[in-house]
């Protein structure tokens, strides 16, 4: 019974009608596209299961980095491995901070005033020193962005050089002669495989990693470029899939530059870095993605191959990329516009780290950026913005 429950949902799941163009079907994708021992196949659904075990692998090969490379870059460029101001032991504080509240409404404020005989603003700013206490550091911060700065720089430049001898990256149409009869290269495997892996990685470690005030949109960054990878891989969109990677690598390495160079107090650096960055940003994301990658899976495609089920859905998931790239590009340009007028860029606003003064917490509504970022990744189908004054902030 179990058994038969299974293989009714195993075939519903692999449709042929959903996922493959019509008169086509999985047996005719299961042969090899060239001739015996050529090495030659087409994607197959049981590929994507290696990006799992990769993904831990990857997980594995961040925590080595972190310790022993970028930490030890950190320490040589004077960034200490010091908190914030930590908050005065007080028993009566600390049960309400973990029991009750841990931003208190002004009507608690006074009621701890009056029982504790304290300032209100005293009590404020015990609230705000006990919430930034449990942030991480500087240094976790600089770590965990060169270990990004470092795939996301690697990945783009492989994609580029891959790209740059592929047919389809000078003309479009080519992501669909003969589709989907189009063997997949040992190159284009493993370069899929490991833009999957890389962002189950990310899936796993933003429960471990600096939360930050955008997790749910980051969230739903990372489904919907774990379902694009996927469906695509599925269905053999791996062309067009190689050149929508790589233009949304080519921003991410640079916003991870600037936050390193503001980590290691290079404010001048991490300014220009930023600004680069925000161009990159918006002329990819704004420009040459509608124009250029939605233009062929919406309209090209059409014209050679028509649409069908699962056309729609992967044509669904990248105009629900192109929207969260228009929010961005949206926090991008006012964070800019600030930078403009303040004389550099404004804190990372998806951080939860508050003003640790008393004249910050007066104006930190009228002061602090309004920057969010990628990631986690993310920039590419991993977009995301930052803001430039990050130390202690994320």
């Amino acid at each position: 019974m179990a058994a038969a429950a299974a293989a009714a949902l195993r075939a519903w799941f692999w449709n042929e009608r959903f996922w493959l163009p019509h008169n086509v079907t999985w047996a005719d994708l299961a042969g090899e596209p060239g001739p015996p021992g050529s090495g030659l196949q087409y994607p197959r659904a049981a590929h994507v299961l290696s990006a799992f075990p990769l993904a831990l692998g990857i997980f594995a090969v961040r925590l080595l980095f972190e310790r022993f490379i970028a930490k030890p870059c950190a320490i040589n460029l004077g960034i200490q491995d010091s908190g914030p101001h930590r908050a005065q032991p007080n028993a009566i504080l600390e049960k309400v901070f973990t029991s009750i509240t841990k931003s208190p409404d002004d009507r608690r404020l006074e009621g701890l005033s009056k029982q504790l005989d304290w300032d209100v603003r005293k009590i404020q700013r015990w609230f705000r020193h006990r919430r930034n206490q449990d942030k991480p550091t500087t240094l976790t911060k600089f770590c965990e962005s060169m270990w990004r700065f470092t795939f996301y720089f690697s990945i783009f430049f492989y994609g580029i050089r891959f790209l740059w001898t592929a047919p389809w990256f000078w003309d479009t149409r080519q992501c669909w002669y003969n589709y989907p009869f189009q063997p997949l290269t040992s190159r284009l495997y493993y370069y899929y495989i490991l833009e999957l892996a890389f962002y189950w990685s990310l899936m796993f470690s933003q429960f471990t990693d600096i939360k930050r005030k955008d997790f749910l949109i980051m969230f739903v960054h990372h489904l919907a470029t774990i379902g694009l990878i996927t469906f695509s891989y599925m269905n053999n969109m791996v062309r067009v899939g190689t050149l929508v990677l790589c233009l949304h690598d080519a921003s991410d390495f640079l916003l991870e530059a600037a936050k390193l160079a503001n980590y290691a107090k290079y404010q001048r650096l991490c300014d220009a870095f930023f600004m680069l960055f925000g161009v990159v940003f918006i002329v990819t994301r704004l420009g040459i993605y509608p124009f250029w990658i939605l233009n062929t899976t919406l309209f090209e495609s059409w014209e050679l191959i028509g649409p069908y089920p699962s056309w729609w859905l992967f044509n669904g998931l990248l105009v629900t990329l192109q929207v969260l790239h228009v929010i961005w590009s949206y926090l991008i340009i006012r964070t800019a516009s600030k930078a403009l007028v303040r004389g550099k860029v404004s804190k990372d606003d998806r951080s939860d780290v508050e003003s640790s003064s008393e004249e910050e917490d007066v104006t930190s509504n009228s002061t602090k950026g309004i920057f969010s970022t990628s990631s986690n990744g993310s920039n590419r189908l991993n977009g995301h913005v930052a803001g430039g004054q990050w130390t202690g902030e994320e």
